[in-house]
């Protein structure tokens, strides 16, 4: 039985609910507790409760656009009308399609040979800097209302990079969008609405792995509780983000992002 608690809970979600959908990898942070103080693992079923958390979160934040999404996709199936929203359906499916092919079928190699702390602190900081040039060299002049669905489908094999901790899946794609020319709002936009997706279908991916767990090994409200503040800190973080980004551009991330690598590099030598 899995012994997690409120406090462990507390501190989980919170580093869930930060590092989802921040360019700074939620991989990374997840390890510190378990190397800092020891925790042992959480458990598949506590882990698909934060995601949850972290889902219902985006979709709430970004309500007024999935509802359009919605819409829009239903009325190209049953009218066959087109609109910016449709592209914008097909974008983030293309976008989807390269990450969930390469994550189903590249999951147990990743979780056997990528996981080390060593390749955590080298793909951190890799993307750190990546995430700096495409930050300086982007023209930044294009707006998501001109996504294409070339630039998603290029968004989306740069995503397949997320797959390696460390990478940042949100930092990947922000980075790819900057590359391509868009707006920093635009860029984190899309990873945002990319995350729906990408979130839903590895929760069901999980999900199907939790039949051969005791869905009864963590107390219910333990589980709930860790949701919840999942999803809260994730709403906060989604709302400051983009106003941050707009000021400041990613150079506070990309810092962050270079002193937690020397950290998880000075902790695995030690």
């Amino acid at each position: 039985m899995i012994d997690i608690s409120f406090f462990q809970a507390t501190v989980l979600g919170v580093i869930q609910g930060l590092t989802e959908f921040l360019p700074i990898s939620s991989s990374a942070h997840l390890q510190l507790p378990r190397l800092l103080l020891n925790w042992e693992d959480q458990g598949l079923t506590f882990d698909v409760a934060l995601h949850l958390g972290s889902l219902l979160a985006v979709l709430i934040y970004l309500k007024g656009d999935v509802v359009d999404l919605v819409k829009a996709g239903f009325s190209r199936i049953i009218s066959n009308k087109n609109s910016t929203d449709t592209d914008l359906v097909l974008s983030l499916i293309i976008a989807s399609m390269p990450a969930a092919v390469a994550g189903f079928l590249l999951n147990d190699f990743v979780g056997l040979y990528t996981r080390s702390i060593e390749v955590l602190s080298v793909f951190t900081f890799a993307f750190a800097l990546v995430l700096l040039h495409a930050d300086k060299k982007g023209s930044r002049d294009r707006s998501l209302k001109q996504l294409t669905w070339r630039d998603a489908s290029y968004i989306g094999f740069a995503q397949v990079i997320a797959l390696i901790p460390g990478a940042s899946r949100s930092g990947v794609t922000m980075s790819a969008a900057l590359l391509l020319g868009y707006d920093r709002k635009s860029a984190a936009k899309f990873s945002f609405l990319l995350s729906i997706p990408i979130i839903l279908g590895s929760n069901l991916l999980r999900s199907y792995d939790l039949y051969s767990v005791q869905l009864d090994s963590l107390d219910s409200l333990v589980l709930l509780y860790g949701m919840i503040v999942s999803g809260l800190v994730a709403y906060a973080c989604i709302h400051y983000f983009l106003a941050l980004v707009e000021r400041f551009g990613f150079l506070p991330f990309v810092v962050y992002r270079i002193f937690l690598s020397i950290a998880l590099l000075s902790i695995s030598l030690i």
